[in-house]
This record gives C-alpha cells, sequence and structure tokens, in this order.
C-alpha cells in the first residue's frame, strides 16, 4: 500500500509541477503514515506565485496523471481539491507564496509581535513548511523559507504567547459560565477553545511550531518545559465525561491549569 501511495505521490506531483505558477510541492508527515490507519489521507502542499489552474484543468490533469478522480470536489476558494483513487483519499491544497513570504517577513521583522494572522490560524502553517518532505521544486524558495522560520525571534513567540494566553483565559471564562448553567453544548465548545489555546501557549513557551491538532496531544508531552502537575490536570480535562455534574470540577482543574500556564518562566 505505501508503494501505491508513494507512485500516486509522484505520478500528481509531475503532473501539478508542469503548471507554470507551481513552485514547489510537498507531501505531509501524516501522508509518511500506514495507509491503512482510519485517518490517512495522501496531502499534497502546492505553493504557487499566482492562481492555480481552472478546476477543470486541475481535474483533467489528474485524470491524465492517474485515472479519473473520484467524488472529486473542489473549495470555492480554489484553494484546495480533494479526490479518491482507488480508494485512497488525497486532497492538494494550493498555498500563495506571496501571502507566506509576507507573514514569514513580518514574524522576523520589527513588528513580529504584531502578526495577527497567526494569533488566529496559529503556526501551523510554518509547521508544514518546515517539516513536510519536498517532492518537487523549482528554485531554492522552501529552504529560504525554512532558514528564515528556523531563526524567527523572541518577540515572534512571546507575542503569539501572550496573544494564545489571552484567548485561553477568554474560554476559560465561557467554561466556567457553561460549567455553572449545565450548558452541555457551551461547555464543549469552550472546552475545546481552552485545550486548543492552552496547548498553543505552551508551544510558544517552549519556541515549538505547532503541529496538526492530530499531533498536538502526542508532542504537548514530550515539550521540556511544562508546569508542575500538567500530566494529570491535562488528562482529567481529556477524559469524556456524560455527567455534567462534573462540569465544574473540569472547570476549576482548567483554572488550575491556566494559572500555571501563565506563570511558567
Amino acid at each position: 500500500m505505501e508503494r501505491k501511495v508513494e507512485r500516486l505521490a509522484k505520478a500528481i506531483t509531475e503532473a501539478i509541477s508542469r503548471w507554470d505558477t507551481v513552485e514547489c510541492v510537498t507531501i505531509g508527515e501524516h501522508s509518511e503514515t500506514d495507509a491503512l490507519d482510519p485517518n490517512f489521507a495522501l496531502v499534497l502542499d502546492v505553493y504557487l506565485r499566482g492562481s492555480p489552474p481552472t478546476v477543470e484543468e486541475r481535474q483533467h490533469a489528474f485524470a491524465q496523471a492517474v485515472g479519473q478522480p473520484g467524488a472529486f470536489e473542489s473549495a470555492i476558494s480554489r484553494s484546495k481539491d480533494r479526490f479518491f483513487i482507488d480508494e485512497i483519499p488525497i486532497r492538494v491544497e494550493y498555498k500563495n507564496l506571496e501571502m507566506i513570504d509576507d507573514v514569514i517577513g513580518r514574524s522576523k521583522g520589527a513588528d513580529s509581535q504584531l502578526v495577527w494572522v497567526l494569533k488566529n490560524s496559529g503556526t501551523y502553517i510554518f509547521y508544514r513548511i518546515k517539516n513536510s518532505r519536498v517532492l518537487y521544486e523549482k528554485s531554492d524558495w522552501i529552504d529560504r523559507a525554512r532558514r528564515d522560520i528556523g531563526c524567527l525571534p523572541e518577540g515572534f513567540w512571546d507575542g503569539l504567547r501572550l496573544a494564545f494566553m489571552a484567548k485561553m483565559e477568554h474560554y476559560l471564562s465561557d467554561l466556567g459560565a457553561a460549567s455553572f448553567n449545565n450548558d452541555g453544548y457551551f461547555y464543549s465548545v469552550s472546552l475545546a477553545g481552552f485545550l486548543r489555546y492552552a496547548a498553543a501557549s505552551l508551544f510558544m513557551a517552549n519556541r515549538r511550531l505547532e503541529p496538526s491538532n492530530r499531533y498536538v496531544n502526542e508532542q504537548l508531552r514530550t515539550l521540556p518545559k511544562l508546569p508542575g502537575d500538567f500530566p494529570e490536570r491535562w488528562e482529567a480535562l481529556l477524559r469524556t465525561d456524560t455527567d455534567l455534574s462534573g462540569n465544574q470540577r473540569k472547570y476549576k482543574l482548567a483554572e488550575l491549569l491556566a494559572l500555571s500556564i501563565i506563570s511558567l518562566k
């Protein structure tokens, strides 16, 4: 199966590399895992200067390369194609180089603490650039991008950490209100937001880029700098509990975890 996935990745990449605007194609780390994993998908990131070809042209190119794509669909923004080949899920994501270069430039510049786009989306965009395997490159763009990402200034990390902790505190407040009112939906949404930004704050404190959600829990535990009692509190918050009476107890745990993250030196 792995050889089949590799052949598909190579064939699709060869087709994509013929488009004039394409600078680089990479394959994500989650596409290097066992293809029998239910979470598996072949994910290719296509970095372009300008726009990709039309949806019809892309679909035709894929059909020529690997056969007619099954269940082909494309995002309205033209930023992503999804389809199947022989039951293997494939995602091709298109990323604008000018936008990425701008974000990298601002992240390493004098205003690195004020990169607002990353305060909402996080640093996963940089993680993918740094950790994906290159299948095609027209120039040294990705090597330069990786060098820049590898030497981001302290202000970048500190600014994002403060922003993520502020979001964590916001969700903590919502979590308290939801637990008091026994509002199951609001509680679940608030807990998810709290966990997301608590983890992001810790990655920033450790000067690490955030991985995909699939790997956050695994990598979070290996960070060298974590608050005391972190594993126990984190595990308790992750436990599924259908009894709403336990929500206030979890809120108190979240409050303690938030305070320990904020005070982490």
